[in-house]
C-alpha cells in the first residue's frame, strides 16, 4: 500500500508543473517530435527535455526513436480523465468550501 502512495504521489508531482501540464496537451492529440512539443509550449528545447524526462520516469509518456528524432506519446491516455476532473466546478466547489470555512 506504501509504494502505491508513493507512487500516486510522484505522477501528482508530475502533474504538478503547467509546463508539464501545457506538454501533455500538445500530445493529447497523439505522438509528437519533441521539435513539435517545443513550438507548442514556447520555452527551449532543453527545458521540454528536462520535463519530458520527469513524465517519461513515472510512466506517463513514452517516447520512440526514429533516425535523428525522438518522439513522445502519452502511455494511458486515463491521464486525461485525471486532469479533466479539475475543471472550473471543480474549482469554484474548493473555494466556496475553503471561504466557508473562513466565514
Amino acid at each position: 500500500m506504501r509504494d502505491l502512495e508513493k507512487f500516486k504521489a510522484r505522477i501528482f508531482r508530475a502533474l504538478s508543473d503547467p509546463i508539464r501540464l501545457k506538454i501533455l496537451e500538445c500530445l493529447r492529440s497523439g505522438e509528437k517530435c519533441v521539435c513539435e512539443i517545443v513550438s507548442y509550449v514556447g520555452i527551449t528545447q532543453p527545458v521540454v527535455s528536462r520535463h519530458l524526462a520527469i513524465l517519461k520516469r513515472c510512466g506517463i509518456v513514452v517516447d520512440r526513436k526514429e533516425r535523428n528524432k525522438r518522439f513522445y506519446s502519452v502511455n494511458n491516455p486515463a491521464i486525461f480523465n485525471i486532469i479533466d476532473m479539475i475543471d472550473k466546478d471543480f474549482m469554484d466547489a474548493l473555494v466556496k468550501h475553503v471561504v466557508d470555512q473562513l466565514i
